[in-house]
């Protein structure tokens, strides 16, 4: 809807929301360790310490969203002028009315992640599922009423993001109070921290914080040489991308999965049960992406017709998106899914370095030789990541057969 107010604003929103996903990522990440941390506790049947641990999610990670909050809103103008450089005054107000609004809405988006992390550990995800779309339904409708009934512009569309964050923090928050679950969190004012726990906490978010990071850090400087290749390569790796996405959602369902899974089974110190549900979900991944994959194949030509793309670009678009599937079908779990699993045992560390480093080799590395020095240019950048995918695997099948994995349960 903010392309109906002009270009400054579409400029704007997307050059704000490459701050803004960096940032909901890292609580997603911090999220993510309380999850496990709070299931590997409900696995070992102490649910007093199961609350507790849950306390101090909501806690650390809404105290690290305010301090976030803060310092954007103080250090905004020299923040967006020290990321975005010279960019047209135009694009620099509207991007300052976004992001005042947006940093914001971080405390409420942290509270938010925090508590639904903590329904995914007792296998509750339909409440959060229901609340966040919910909040999308009234996301959407207020970006109709603020952009095209009140003429608010930008401003309106980060103020409905705004009102629909705090609508998702309020209304989560107000189910974890409910008896209807083993963890129950009152009182949120008078949670004080407890170092420990918070510890054993950012023992998994940080790792995974920082993994996240690298990620969108490599995956910037991929997209600029993507941009050296031309605008049909622009385009073509932008399609592929949207695409792909939807052939990897079971996969990362899945993952989610896992988390909460496996970090019951090490809670109950039962690793051979562990290891069957990973072996479980892994052909799960396999057979779920298959489908997905093979759906996308079938109704190819037709999504590039409504991309309506150059002859250069469907062209592109068509071998990335067959490669792609093949790969993933083949080595996607083993990649994603299995180090889900050694997140979930506490083993965060392990697969921070073995994922940045193979993204920096092969999927950056890689892209440049592939796609600029050997001339295969977009595809080229799509074999690196691939090339990432397939050493991940290894380095992480030899650590799983190894079990080292094993020794790093948060709990005991």
């Amino acid at each position: 809807m903010v392309s109906n107010v002009g270009s400054a604003a579409i400029s704007a929103v997307s050059l704000v929301d490459s701050i803004n996903v960096l940032v909901i990522q890292a609580f997603s990440a911090l999220a993510a360790g309380g999850a496990i941390v709070c299931a590997q506790y409900i696995g070992q049947k102490n649910v007093k310490r199961a609350n507790e641990s849950a306390r101090q999610v909501l806690f650390i990670i809404t105290a690290i969203s305010v301090v976030i909050s803060l310092i954007c809103l103080v250090f905004q103008k020299p923040m967006l002028r020290l990321i975005f450089g010279s960019v047209e005054a135009e694009v620099m107000r509207a991007s300052e009315i976004y992001f005042f609004y947006t940093a914001l809405s971080f405390p409420f988006i942290a509270a938010y992640d925090s508590a639904a992390s903590i329904f995914r550990a007792q296998d509750n995800t339909k409440g959060p599922m229901l609340i966040s779309m919910i909040s999308n339904v009234m996301n959407i409708a207020g970006n109709a009423m603020l952009i095209w009934g009140f003429h608010m512009g930008v401003a309106g569309a980060a103020l409905a993001t705004l009102i629909s964050r705090v609508f998702c923090a309020v209304v989560v928050l107000a189910q974890l109070r409910q008896d209807r679950q083993p963890i129950v969190v009152r009182d949120y004012l008078k949670i004080r921290p407890d170092f420990r726990m918070i510890r054993r906490i950012l023992s998994i978010g940080i790792p995974s914080g920082v993994e996240n990071s690298m990620f969108q850090l490599g995956k910037v400087l991929v997209l600029s040489l993507v941009s050296t290749f031309g605008t049909y390569a622009i385009a073509a790796n932008a399609v592929s991308n949207v695409i792909t996405l939807f052939s990897i959602l079971p996969g990362q369902a899945i993952c989610l999965a896992v988390t909460t899974v496996i970090a019951r089974c090490v809670g109950a110190g039962d690793y051979e049960q562990a290891k069957y549900y990973n072996k479980k979900l892994i052909l799960l991944t396999h057979i779920g992406m298959a489908i997905t994959i093979f759906i996308v194949f079938i109704t190819l030509p037709f999504i590039l017709k409504v991309y309506n793309l150059s002859e250069a670009a469907s062209e592109a678009t068509r071998h990335i998106i067959w490669f792609h599937g093949f790969c993933a079908i083949l080595i996607w779990a083993e990649s994603f899914t299995l180090p889900a699993t050694f997140r979930a045992c506490g083993d965060a560390k392990a697969c921070m370095i073995i994922s940045t480093v193979s993204m920096w080799i092969f999927r950056v590395g890689a892209s440049y030789i592939l796609g600029k020095n050997l001339g295969l240019g977009v595809f080229g950048v799509w074999v690196a990541m691939i090339i990432d995918w397939a050493f991940r695997s290894l380095l992480f099948g030899i650590r799983y057969f190894s079990g080292k994995w094993k020794k790093h349960a948060l709990v005991s």
